[in-house]
C-alpha cells in the first residue's frame, strides 16, 4: 500500500453504474490500496459487504449532485448511509444559499449532517467551487469548520468543472493545517495529483486512480 494510494477515494458516481462495475471498483480499490471507494448511496451496502476484512473504507454522497434537498432529506440520507455501512459521507451544500449569503442556514445544515453521521463517520462538505466566488468559497470553508465537518471538498464532478489549484489553495489557507481538503473532479494524471497535493489537498477523489498510480513518481 503506497502513500499515494491512501490519498485516493476511488470513485464511481455515474448514474449508469451497474453492480458489475461497482464490484470491479471494489476489486481495484483492494488491489491498489485506495483509501475508500466512493459510490452512490444505493451501492453502499454492497460495497461494504465486499470490503469486509480489508482496510478500504466506503464513502458515499448526500444531497448529490445539486445540494438542493431539504436538510431533513440530507439528514435521512446520512443516517441511511451510516446504517448501510458508510465510513465517510460527502455532502453537497445548498449552493443557492451560498450565493444568497445564507451562511447561518448552511452552517446549521452541515452541523445537522455531522450530528447524524456520528463521531465514527467522517463528513466532507462539497462546496462546488466552480459556482462560487473566492469569497464565498472561503466563507463556506469557514462555516464547514464551525459546523464540525472533517473535510472541505471542491466539487461534485457534475458541474462546470472540477478542482482547481487555486480553489484547493484557498480552502487550505482558510481551514488551516488540521482539517482535510479533498480535491475532486478532473484529477486524472500523476501531474494533476501532484499539483493538488502541493496546493494543500489531503485527499483526492478520482475515477482514474489506477492510471494515476501507474504513472506516478511522487
Amino acid at each position: 500500500m503506497s502513500k499515494i494510494s491512501q490519498l485516493i477515494d476511488h470513485t464511481l458516481l455515474a448514474p449508469t453504474a451497474t453492480a458489475t462495475q461497482i464490484d470491479t471498483l471494489v476489486q481495484e480499490a483492494v488491489e491498489h490500496g485506495f483509501k475508500t471507494v466512493c459510490v452512490n448511496p444505493a451501492w453502499v451496502s454492497r460495497a461494504r459487504r465486499a470490503l469486509e476484512g480489508t482496510p478500504v473504507g466506503v464513502c458515499t454522497v448526500v444531497g448529490f449532485p445539486l445540494g438542493a434537498s431539504t436538510t431533513a432529506v440530507k439528514v435521512f440520507e446520512t443516517t441511511d448511509a451510516v446504517t448501510n455501512g458508510a465510513h465517510e459521507v460527502d455532502m453537497v451544500i445548498n449552493i443557492g444559499w451560498a450565493l444568497a449569503g445564507q451562511w447561518d442556514d448552511i452552517e446549521a445544515e452541515i452541523r445537522a449532517v455531522v450530528d447524524a453521521a456520528g463521531s465514527q463517520v467522517l463528513v466532507k462538505v462539497i462546496l462546488e467551487t466552480c459556482l462560487l466566488t473566492a469569497e464565498q468559497t472561503a466563507e463556506a470553508s469557514r462555516r464547514s469548520v464551525a459546523a464540525g465537518a472533517d473535510f472541505v471538498k471542491t466539487s461534485t464532478g457534475f458541474s462546470k468543472h472540477g478542482a482547481t489549484v487555486e480553489a484547493v489553495r484557498l480552502m487550505r489557507e482558510t481551514v488551516g493545517p488540521d482539517l482535510g481538503v479533498k480535491a475532486s473532479g478532473g484529477v486524472r494524471t500523476p501531474e494533476d495529483l501532484a499539483r493538488m497535493v502541493e496546493a494543500g489537498a489531503s485527499r483526492i477523489g478520482a475515477s482514474a486512480g489506477a492510471a494515476i498510480l501507474a504513472g506516478s513518481t511522487i
